[in-house]
């Protein structure tokens, strides 16, 4: 797979970033980002590879503390009775730096198939002896589609939440020793 280095990969955290878009009132979009996640990467010979990855609902920040905890709330993630969203590959292929990722992606506990474009960083050997590999990757889903309906009319017409949501995903993975 993209030249990784056979073994497992654990996600980085402190050096990776799941964040997320929606159009807001028609007009402008919010990011937010997941504070918290995990992810393992097993690459086999062949480049045969899995990939499993999970994130706390309650690590949802949008710099906005009062939207932060609608959205962590019963209206949308229902943290407290779903506190992951997750995310299992079935299927990994490449075209040179470049491949897609598909699976399943688990929302307050709906899963749906989706597909994520990932781009390879590349995988190099940091200063402390740390084999790394870095990927970007993206896809856009429909909030709908997992149960996330709440929204509410505009005056001037169309929803305060759009459907779409854009996922953006910078990710780091460091081979295990």
């Amino acid at each position: 797979m993209a030249h990784l280095t056979t073994g497992t990969w654990n996600l980085d955290s402190s050096h990776s970033e799941i964040g997320m878009t929606v159009r807001h009132a028609g007009i402008s979009k919010v990011r937010a980002i997941f504070e918290e996640a995990d992810s393992t990467l097993v690459v086999s010979e062949g480049d045969v590879a899995t990939l499993d990855a999970r994130v706390k609902a309650v690590s949802f920040n949008s710099k906005n503390p009062d939207r932060d905890g609608h959205v962590r709330g019963e209206d949308f993630l229902d943290s407290e009775n779903h506190p992951e969203l997750s995310f299992v590959a079935n299927s990994i292929s490449a075209t040179g730096e470049e491949f897609e990722i598909s699976g399943d992606l688990s929302i307050r506990g709906v899963t749906k198939p989706v597909t994520f474009e990932v781009e390879f960083g590349g995988q190099a050997v940091d200063p402390f002896g740390m084999t790394r590999a870095g990927f970007s990757a993206s896809t856009v889903i429909s909030r709908k589609e997992f149960g996330l309906t709440w929204n509410a009319a505009l005056e001037a017409g169309g929803v305060l939440v759009g459907d779409k949501v854009s996922i953006d995903l910078e990710a780091a993975f460091v081979l295990a020793q």
